[in-house]
């Protein structure tokens, strides 16, 4: 029966148990005190009902230890989940450094995949079971939400900006995906899978499937036809700074501050170059805002993480 109808989703993704068992700890608690504070309250009532004949008793003097244990207990038990809570939200927060990273366009109603290999894909993500991989994932129109139950991951995909997160399957299978934020009137079509296949059959499908160019090289090709490499010459010679080295690193801008130079902030200089001019630069650089859209801003950002001669997010295959 249970088979048939099963209470919660399969555990698929190595996140998944530790979740759940955060998630029966704060049942079981919340069970517990439920079913003791009832049946004191009833027995209570039942106990020290007024009846006739019987005086009112006298309230006594307060018990500290008894304070202590109603106050300390809750306290405790807060502390206890709050900090199990903030363990699995930072693990599921900072992707391992061995993650391939596979961009993810959200747009009304599909959801873009492109691997590090070049493969396109729509509603459909392959990836093999036992490897981490983080998402970087962008909306074109409308906040949406990157929600796979079997993986206990879920991430809100909101336009103008880049959310990521990450997952490692651990049994193949075909699992559901979702949009778990209302997006609009199609919002419950929009569904996909991510099929998760042993790392041999993954191979194999990576190279049926495999197109004629990587990711960067796309990236690297919308670079040239825009003409970014008049400005950002190598060795910092062009009116624009030099990108070799450039993700990962802690750039000062114009106005004294600085930034950290990674996905946000690459978005931002394609997109918004006049909100974080480089310092020793004049804000020449014109905004590609409506010119590229948001697939052509992963690619080009995967372009320079490339060019940099890697991510330290990005697994070397």
């Amino acid at each position: 029966m249970l088979t048939l109808f099963p209470l919660f989703p399969e555990q698929a993704s190595t996140a998944a148990a530790k979740v759940d068992a955060l998630y029966f700890f704060l049942l079981g608690v919340s069970a517990f005190f439920s079913i003791l504070i009832f049946t004191l309250l009833i027995a209570f009532a039942v106990r020290y009902r007024r009846r006739p004949g019987r005086r009112r008793p006298e309230r006594g003097p307060a018990a500290l230890w008894l304070e202590l244990l109603w106050s300390g207990v809750p306290a405790g038990l807060a502390f206890v989940m709050f900090v199990w809570g903030a363990e699995i939200y930072f693990a599921g927060a900072n992707a391992p450094q061995r993650s391939t990273e596979i961009d993810v366009v959200a747009r009304q109603w599909m959801w873009k995949f492109q691997h590090p290999e070049g493969n396109m894909e729509i509603n459909e993500l392959h990836v093999p079971a036992g490897r981490p991989f983080r998402l970087v994932m962008a909306s074109e129109d409308v906040i949406h939400s990157f929600f796979v139950p079997a993986f206990r991951v879920k991430a809100d995909v909101v336009p103008g900006r880049i959310s990521s997160t990450w997952f490692e399957a651990t049994r193949p299978g075909s699992y559901h995906l979702f949009c778990a934020q209302y997006c609009g009137t199609q919002h419950s079509g929009m569904i996909g899978a991510v099929i998760v296949m042993t790392p041999a059959r993954f191979e194999q499908w990576l190279a049926a499937t495999r197109p004629s160019e990587p990711a960067s090289a796309s990236g690297e090709k919308l670079f040239s036809r825009l003409g970014c490499g008049s400005c950002h010459a190598p060795g910092g010679s062009g009116t624009g700074p030099d990108l070799e080295g450039l993700f990962g690193s802690t750039v000062r801008l114009r106005n004294g501050q600085t930034a950290r130079a990674d996905e946000t902030y690459l978005r931002r200089a394609i997109l918004e170059p006049s909100s974080q001019v480089v310092e020793g630069y004049d804000p020449v650089m014109p905004t590609y805002q409506g010119l590229v859209g948001e697939q052509g801003v992963l690619q080009l950002i995967t372009y320079i993480k490339a060019g940099a001669g890697g991510s330290s997010m990005r697994a070397a295959r």
